[in-house]
């Protein structure tokens, strides 16, 4: 309604532009006009500078020239309604024009909104007549005119003005122009040019170079944007603040340190305090350099496409040079790694992320590390897990080396936009003695004298976080460091489906025959607190760590292969392991679609026989394909692809072919099975894949250079998501006080000794965790008479399928120790 009320008030405001255009053009709003070639803009419009518009303004038979440096989306308000707003700086200024209003909002509606955005891009040379004028509502906000320009398909018209290609086959010809069309031909691309800071004048819009002195990374505004500060300086020692608002953290300069270069186009200079300021308008960009003399001149930027030429290099560099003669880098603070922080210090550190959490509306927990260790005992936050986005557990030795890093205020909401595994730079970070002067703690979280990580709320000193790009030579020496660590673990599971853990265990309790030896219990975490009861467990509320000491009255499951679960990483489903008479229905449907198939170009097809048991017949033939690449290097046995075999058939070739992807015939092509099979068969395990997760398609397989293909290779390249094998199991504890049931899953591998996709397939990694079971809980004995086990707990909430939340416990940080053989 507002649009329509708008378009009734235009028509009212119009001049009398409309006839004359349309009788001297087509009936088109929008032309594309050639220099010196085809029709013209009529000679009867003259053009009138946009600083000198206002909403009294008489603009019949007038018309505006700008480039675009904004064009925004075609909107659809309903089948026949478009809306599309753009901005236009006038890059010539006409006598008597001021600089300062040189850049107007330009609002198209209808079909001269649809026919601009099909005919016209960004950074076009337009000219415009039949607008009206109206106050601009964002003048505020954008810096930019205080008018808008308004154009419906009523009489308005845009003319895009292009310039004439030359062909090098014809001769030049004479051009023959109208004064005006002259005037308003396209010009060509300017030079940059960059004012020097001490040469500003109010008003202004302009490019400068300049060296950091002094900078706040970006924080939330009161609007929708972010907004960051920054001090310049340059060889007129002239100092300039600088407020940046954008709504993109990427748009903001990318600094890192005092002493960093920045360049910054399109700034209009403003007085405030009696000093002058620069702000960014629009089309305004920005890129920054390190201002480190002999680093390489790499920009900085979110945009795709910058001018960069040898003379931006040359200022860089004669910069980099003023500012070291200048010692504008001694302020530089440097990056304190966690083997060198004092207690009571603010600090930078330059770290990677490993998972992050939220404690709660004002905190977000941030797991760190940079390859080094603390000194001191370092804080740690315990989290409800399922919250946690990142790794959940590490090896005790990594363990050590991570540090808890709490985050308040203004600094949570870029703490929500961190991805694990990206490289930090947190500036001003504070190191608090003591985690009893830490808010946001729970009491069983307080440990005295151990060292908090602090980043306090506000930007005072820079105070912030910052992604660092791969190529920064502070990430590249933090990866050397790391890269030295070997991590023994496998990386620990994801988040799970917390239903899946509520699961109730269907299987009756069964005796499992085999040697039994001793076995105990020890922690390893090293939290420091006291032994407390189940009852005290119970009573406690979630979101907290417990050690105990009880004993195992019983568990779920007793079959083995009922407690391997299959789990993708990705959807956080989990699944059964298929047994083998489905596996074995799967392959037998799938060995009747064995006809004619077009192999591949990039196979060779041919046949194995495989020796059969009486009374069958001797031999059966199997279509087999083979991988050209590896036939010519010689690797024949390290991936074929399988047609029409059964299970047993598979299993007999397992021996002979280092991995072998069972296929099936499908409309004269190779296809993959059901991914209810595994899509890898590799010596005795079988490697499965996720059907919501999975592209699954039989393609080319790119070994190039690689030594031995392993599953990861082989499941990328037929686009399967992996599902993992993991060991679920519930155990019910008791001691003097209660009873208690946890579950063992997350750490169940580090517990055992023993990885789940070595006890799928290896009968020792089996036998052993059937003998640790068997001390710890002896089939048929006098509870009293189980071994009493060390054991720390994590309590979180979850919720079931009914949707009811309760309190649920998990091991966590235990280990199982058998008695060393004499």
């Amino acid at each position: 309604m507002r649009i329509t009320e708008s378009a009734c008030q235009f028509e009212r405001k119009r001049g009398k532009t409309a006839v004359p255009l349309r009788s001297h053009l087509d009936v088109m709003p929008v032309h594309v006009l050639l220099e010196g070639t085809g029709p013209q803009i009529p000679a009867h419009l003259t053009r009138i500078p946009i600083s000198l518009i206002t909403t009294s303004t008489d603009v019949t038979d007038k018309i505006v020239k700008g480039k675009v440096v904004h064009k925004g989306p075609l909107v659809s308000l309903n089948d026949d309604s478009f809306i599309l707003k753009m901005v236009i700086q006038e890059e010539d200024s006409m006598p008597n024009s001021s600089s300062q209003n040189s850049s107007v909002n330009v609002v198209l509606f209808g079909s001269l909104a649809k026919n601009f955005s099909q005919s016209a891009n960004q950074g076009d040379v337009v000219a415009a007549s039949g607008f009206t004028v109206g106050k601009s509502p964002t003048v505020h906000k954008d810096n930019l005119h205080p008018c808008n320009l308004l154009l419906t398909e009523d009489g308005a018209c845009i003319y895009v003005l292009r310039p004439v290609l030359p062909n090098p086959r014809s001769p030049p010809a004479k051009k023959r122009r109208s004064p005006l069309s002259a005037e308003l031909s396209l010009a060509k691309a300017p030079k940059y040019t960059y004012a020097k800071l001490d040469n500003l004048k109010a008003g202004s819009v302009v490019n400068v170079y300049g060296v950091v002195v002094f900078f706040k990374q970006p924080f939330k505004s009161r609007g929708t944007d972010f907004c960051s500060t920054l001090k310049i300086t340059d060889q007129s020692n002239e100092k300039i603040g600088c407020t940046i608002f954008c709504e993109k953290l990427e748009d903001h300069p990318k600094i890192f340190q005092n002493g960093d270069i920045v360049r910054m186009h399109r700034v209009k200079a403003q007085v405030f305090n009696k000093s002058i300021t620069l702000v960014n308008t629009f089309g305004f960009s920005v890129v920054t350099f390190d201002g480190v003399e002999g680093a390489p001149v790499e920009p900085r930027t979110s945009s795709l496409s910058f001018h960069f030429d040898q003379d931006d290099q040359r200022t860089v560099e004669e910069l980099r040079s003023w500012a070291a003669s200048q010692a504008l880098l001694a302020s530089v603070t440097s990056t304190v790694p966690l083997s060198a922080v004092q207690p009571k210090a603010y600090f930078d550190l330059t770290c990677q992320l490993l998972a992050k959490a939220p404690v709660d509306s004002t905190c977000t927990l941030l797991r760190v590390w940079d390859g080094t260790r603390c000194p001191h005992t370092l804080l740690k936050v315990i989290v409800d897990p399922h919250v946690t986005e990142g790794q959940l557990s590490f090896s005790k030795e990594r363990e050590n080396l991570i540090a808890d890093v709490l985050v308040y205020d203004n600094h949570v909401e870029v703490a929500r936009q961190l991805k694990p595994g990206v490289f930090l730079r947190i500036f001003n970070l504070r190191a608090i003695p003591g985690s009893s002067q830490v808010r946001g703690l729970t009491s069983s979280q307080l440990q005295v004298d151990h060292l908090a990580f602090h980043l306090h709320g506000g930007t005072s000193y820079s105070r912030g976080i910052r992604i660092l790009p791969d190529n920064n030579p502070d990430v590249q020496e933090l990866k050397r460091v790391i890269e030295a660590f070997h991590e023994n673990d496998e990386k620990a599971l994801s988040e799970i489906n917390d239903s899946d853990l509520l699961e109730v265990w269907k299987t009756p309790p069964e005796s499992l025959d085999g040697e039994t030896v001793d076995c105990s219990t020890e922690r390893s975490c090293g939290h420091d607190m006291q032994t407390v009861t189940l009852s005290e467990v119970k009573r406690s509320g979630p979101g907290r760590v417990h050690h105990v000491r009880a004993q195992l009255k019983a568990y779920e499951p007793h079959r083995l292969h009922e407690a391997l679960k299959l789990y993708c990483s990705k959807c956080k489903s989990m699944q059964d392991v298929p047994d083998d008479e489905l596996l074995e229905s799967i392959f037998s449907e799938a060995s009747k679609d064995c006809g004619p198939c077009s192999p591949p170009p990039w196979t060779l097809s041919g046949q194995v026989s495989l020796p059969r048991h009486p009374p069958g017949p001797s031999n059966r033939a199997l279509t087999v394909y083979l991988l050209t690449q590896l036939m010519s290097e010689g690797k024949i046995k390290d991936v074929i692809l399988l047609m029409g075999s059964t299970l047993e058939e598979m299993c007999q070739l397992m021996a002979s072919y280092q991995n072998i992807i069972p296929v099936r015939s499908s409309g004269g092509h190779l296809s993959l099975l059901d991914l209810s099979a595994p899509f890898l068969f590799r010596g005795r395990k079988r490697y499965y894949g996720c059907k919501q997760c999975s592209e699954a398609a039989v393609r080319e397989l790119s070994a190039e250079g690689v030594e031995m293909i392993d599953e990861k290779i082989i499941a990328e390249a037929l686009g399967i998501q992996p599902l993992q094998f993991i060991l679920l199991m519930k155990l019910e504890l008791q001691d003097a006080t209660d009873r208690l049931d946890v579950f063992l899953w997350r750490h169940a591998e580090s517990f055992f000794g023993v990885s789940a996709e070595d006890a799928s397939a290896n009968q020792e990694a089996q036998n052993s965790i059937c003998q640790i079971m068997d001390s710890l809980c002896p089939p048929g004995g006098n509870v009293g008479q189980h071994p009493w086990l060390d054991l720390c707990l994590m309590a979180y909430q979850a919720e079931d399928d009914d949707g009811q939340t309760k309190t649920c416990y998990q091991v966590c940080h235990t280990t199982v120790v058998k008695p060393s053989s004499e």
